[in-house]
């Protein structure tokens, strides 16, 4: 799995005409417009491993935000990368893309309850059989003269989706019935299955469009062993702290100050 995932951590070559990648293929910025911004993962993602991005970069005056979700068809064998991933790339089949809207993400399927948000210091992320350490996977604003207004916020591990900083990741989760349920995963944040029985017999890989108001994103590596202690410790002061800006005045390392106000 790690070594998969080193490799799915990038973006694909074949990406849309209005998109520039970086030399390491991690950022992809649409360059105008406000379409062809579809971008795929660079390998196809075994089941369980999300594919991870983090909104760097956002541009005014565009209504929509960033889709995500998966395709079965492999980007190489597009002879044209479809304007939109909603609805064109939809429209080829075997395609499940979920729009991020500020507020309203989380799926609730009929006749099941909602879950309820586990604590926010929990250190991992439980999916079914998937397990993942929940720290990567969280957005955070950066501390400054008004960070107080969003301590409530930080405390909890929770940025809008759409905002600059909000990671948003997609994987599937295989089910008895030989499917797939695809989940999108927001700051930490399971938001449901949003499709079901995506086929496990073909390869998935990770559609990322990068629409309208989004700009640009960069992929986020998730390792998926144990957290570090340096983790781990975060979390407890997170858990204690009145708000961010106390953190400075704790006697503590200031590379630790630093992770736990910036990171």
């Amino acid at each position: 799995m790690a070594a998969r995932c080193r490799l799915a951590a990038r973006f694909h070559h074949v990406h849309g005409t209005n998109v520039r990648l970086d030399a390491s293929r991690t950022l992809a910025t649409r360059v105008e417009s406000f379409a062809n911004g579809l971008c795929f993962s660079q390998e196809p993602l075994a089941p369980g491993q999300i594919f991870l991005v983090e909104i760097e970069e956002k541009e005014l005056g565009w209504c929509g935000h960033l889709r995500v979700g998966l395709t079965a068809h492999d980007p190489q064998s597009l002879e044209v990368v479809p304007e939109y991933s909603l609805p064109d790339l939809v429209n080829m089949g075997d395609t499940w893309v979920f729009a991020i809207t500020r507020s309203h993400n989380r799926v609730v399927v009929d006749g099941e309850e909602a879950r309820e948000r586990g604590p926010p210091w929990e250190p991992f992320l439980l999916i079914e059989r998937v397990r993942i350490p929940r720290d990567t996977l969280v957005g955070r604003s950066r501390p400054g003269r008004y960070s107080h207004i969003l301590d409530d916020l930080y405390k909890m591990n929770v940025l809008p989706a759409t905002a600059r900083r909000s990671r948003i990741g997609v994987l599937y989760a295989p089910q008895p019935d030989g499917t797939a349920d695809m989940h999108i995963i927001i700051n930490g944040e399971d938001m449901g299955p949003s499709a079901r029985g995506l086929p496990t017999t073909r390869p998935l890989y990770a559609v990322v469009d990068v629409f309208a108001s989004t700009k640009s994103v960069r992929v986020i590596p998730v390792d998926y062993g144990f957290p570090s202690l340096q983790t781990l410790c975060r979390l407890v002061i997170q858990k204690h702290i009145v708000h961010r800006l106390a953190i400075e005045g704790l006697d503590l390392p200031q590379l630790l100050k630093n992770f736990c106000q910036h990171e």
